[in-house]
């Protein structure tokens, strides 16, 4: 069994330690016997979506963005079919942003990729801090960092979480988008080291996309636990 992981351009998008989220994905495949491919695609690259399980976008720069997102909205009609089709997509920050219909800066409205029915406005004070959420989709909290200036209004998908601690992607108590098998938000730090739940629940999808069926062997998450835990005791209690 083996699952191909595509990170996209890491060489721009890598804002907040995303590569973590990328070894994260890997020790958990690899802990468990399971061949982990990855593979790094640069801005010319074209991307093989047909034997990709996982695309990971990450967040970067205002004109690293703009880059990403003129690349990606070049490729949309693959973009859109690949989760059309159930692929597994995960972004964050920036990669949140692109995903929408259009996102704004402080100059300018930009057009993006429009795989999720979503937009996002600016606003000219930051969200920034720790963030706790409870997600339905996977049962328990999940803790990031968010930084950011957008208001997400996500339409009628559904939110990743209800924010405990923090703003969310619009200061109204929700946080990010859940749709087929993409899940994009605002936390970062990177987001899985410290959530491993999540981290398996976006495996499961995608090995259950693959093959079928998925049924992850437990492996020791004693420290990434202990991380979470000690993130959401601390954050709550402020």
């Amino acid at each position: 069994m083996k699952i191909t992981i595509a990170h996209l351009y890491p060489d721009m998008l890598n804002l907040y330690g995303d590569s973590g989220n990328i070894a994260t994905l890997k020790h958990r495949l690899v802990s468990r016997g399971i061949d982990a491919e990855i593979k790094t695609y640069v801005i010319e690259d074209d991307i093989d979506f047909e034997n990709t399980d996982i695309v990971f976008i990450g967040g970067g720069g205002e004109r690293e963005q703009l880059t990403v997102c003129n690349r990606l909205k070049e490729i949309s009609s693959d973009l859109k079919a690949y989760a059309e089709n159930g692929g597994v997509i995960l972004a964050v920050c920036g990669g949140f942003e692109v995903l929408g219909k259009y996102y704004k800066t402080a100059s300018a409205t930009v057009e993006g990729a429009g795989v999720l029915d979503i937009t996002t406005d600016y606003c000219d004070k930051k969200f920034v801090g720790n963030a706790v959420i409870e997600s339905d989709l996977i049962g328990t909290t999940i803790v990031g960092f968010e930084n950011h200036s957008g208001r997400v209004d996500i339409g009628t998908h559904t939110p990743l979480g209800k924010v405990l601690c923090g703003f969310g992607h619009n200061g109204k108590g929700a946080e990010g988008v859940v749709y087929k098998n993409v899940i994009a938000t605002y936390l970062h730090g990177p987001l899985l080291p410290k959530n491993p739940v999540l981290a398996d629940y976006i495996l499961s999808k995608a090995i259950e996309k693959r093959y079928g069926t998925a049924d992850l062997a437990p492996i020791d998450d004693t420290l990434e636990i202990a991380a979470h835990d000690y993130a959401v005791g601390r954050f709550l209690s402020k």
